[in-house]
């Protein structure tokens, strides 16, 4: 059984990526776009939309982070869905409302389930290096 903060995270690196894919929309339309058809994850998507609007908002400020934690790789050379991980992970290790940890365990699960068999590690490099940066490791 997922943890409620888990499918959250799911359900928010969704609306990220829909976002993203659809020339960055309205959040509200993308939330509303993902809902269709299928009431069970209400809640879930209603805060998973909270969060999106918050990491949207922070992006001019989390790119450029995610870029010097990425050694030798351009944000626009990062796959789209790692992309959008980072982002919302760095965004939660930035509020601080949840242990370090916690917030790199997510993100490397985030990886397993929705990107390549070596986003894992990418993944698991880059938001340690931002972790560590934070001073939050």
């Amino acid at each position: 059984m997922l943890r409620p903060e888990t499918k959250v995270r799911a359900r928010t690196l969704q609306l990220l990526y829909a976002w993203e894919i659809q020339g960055s929309p309205d959040v509200p339309g993308v939330a509303a776009g993902l809902l269709q058809g299928d009431s069970r994850w209400v809640r879930a998507v209603e805060q998973a939309e909270e969060r999106v609007e918050a990491v949207v908002a922070a992006i001019p400020r989390l790119d450029p982070e995610i870029e010097k934690a990425a050694d030798n790789w351009r944000l626009d050379r990062i796959g789209i869905i790692e992309r959008n991980i980072l982002r919302l992970s760095l965004h939660e290790l930035e509020e601080g409302s949840v242990p370090p940890r916690v917030t790199i365990n997510e993100g490397i699960r985030l990886a397993r389930w929705f990107a390549g068999a070596k986003a894992p590690a990418f993944v698991n490099g880059v938001l340690d290096a931002m972790a560590r940066r934070l001073g939050r490791l």
